[in-house]
């Protein structure tokens, strides 16, 4: 018997429950993980309110979390019982003690990197990875517009555009957030609550605008974002913070500058054994040089029974950096 986080409906906080579980022995290709530090991603939010919904309830939550190998699957070669790992695409039920999930979702935790630094950084590190690597190879010197700087995302964006050599215009909702996207690296910022965000990104590139824009807010950003991209510009739409982007009518693209947009996802950048390997690299590098330096405020490290009060947390948009859960 082990305890986890469910819900049996969509819903608010509210809805997230402690309870027993009876959990199984790992199949064939599963390892079983008991969890040491669980990250709190706001995909978390879309999944509990139905944004995402679930197939079957009672359901588990929560897809990324650093711990230590318990017992492995007969087939499995590549991980053995004591292991230290770090998974961000398994199955949902990371909101657990510990989670079975399949050998090809997991990578082997560098002993330079703390099960915390793992879980606070894994799936957000290769949201960045693939965003400013792979969907757009940012280049050094070029300027780009990223929303939600000083979110757990955004912290890691701004060190990894200074360790290209980028200049990230990172928006923010306070002069707290400003300053700390400043400190991790970001060119310049922009509040959104008393600026205009594309007359901003005007004035800071003296007119030229960007090249691309990385927006994981959604509805309120929308055409905020487009408004910032030069012509023949990217929009990188990732996320819906704010609500989903809905109804567009694909003539405003033509109308301001035949734009491009994508709504790209973890999960079609990373589809194979391959693709985590490299991906995971680039990112245990950048961390272990001290590129990108992962911390976790005490106030925003949760016990696994009290994920509720981190939602409520979260979604107040009061976070600064990413938040955990620990077991």
């Amino acid at each position: 018997m082990a305890k986890r986080i469910q819900f049996n409906e969509h819903g608010g906080p509210e809805v997230l429950q402690w309870v027993d579980f009876d959990l199984a022995d790992p199949a064939e290709h599963e390892v079983q993980v008991e969890n040491r530090a669980i990250g709190i991603n706001y995909i978390d939010t879309y999944v509990r309110s139905g944004l995402y919904p679930v197939a079957t309830k009672p359901s588990g939550l929560g897809t990324e979390a650093a711990g230590v190998v318990k017992k492995v699957g007969s087939a499995v070669t590549r991980f053995k019982a004591g292991d230290r790992v770090v998974y961000c695409q398994s199955s949902l039920g990371a909101y657990s003690e510990a989670h079975n999930v399949h050998e090809d979702r997991l990578v082997i935790l560098p002993e330079r990197i703390s099960f915390e630094q793992g879980a606070a950084s894994f799936l957000k590190g290769l949201t960045v990875q693939y965003l400013l690597r792979q969907t757009y190879k940012v280049k050094p010197d070029e300027t780009f517009l990223f929303h939600a700087a000083a979110g757990g995302v955004g912290l890691i964006a701004c060190q990894w555009a200074k360790a290209l050599g980028a200049h990230l215009i990172g928006t923010v909702g306070s002069a707290e957030k400003a300053q700390m996207a400043k400190d991790a690296g970001a060119w310049a910022t922009i509040n959104y609550r008393d600026e205009d965000i594309a007359q901003r990104v005007s004035e800071l590139t003296n007119g030229k605008k960007v090249a691309v824009v990385y927006d994981s807010v959604g509805k309120d950003t929308w055409e905020p974002s487009l408004d910032s991209l030069r012509r023949h510009g990217l929009m990188v739409s990732f996320g819906n913070a704010s609500g989903a982007v809905t109804g567009v009518d694909l003539g405003i693209l033509n109308k301001k500058g035949s734009l491009f947009v994508t709504r790209p996802s973890l999960f079609g950048y990373i589809t194979n054994r391959e693709e985590l390997d490299s991906a995971s690299a680039e990112l245990f590098s950048l961390i272990a040089s001290h590129a990108i330096k992962i911390t976790v405020p005490e106030q925003q490290k949760f016990a696994l029974s009290d994920a509720a009060e981190a939602h409520r947390v979260l979604e107040s948009r009061a976070t600064l950096g990413s938040s955990l859960l620990i077991p």
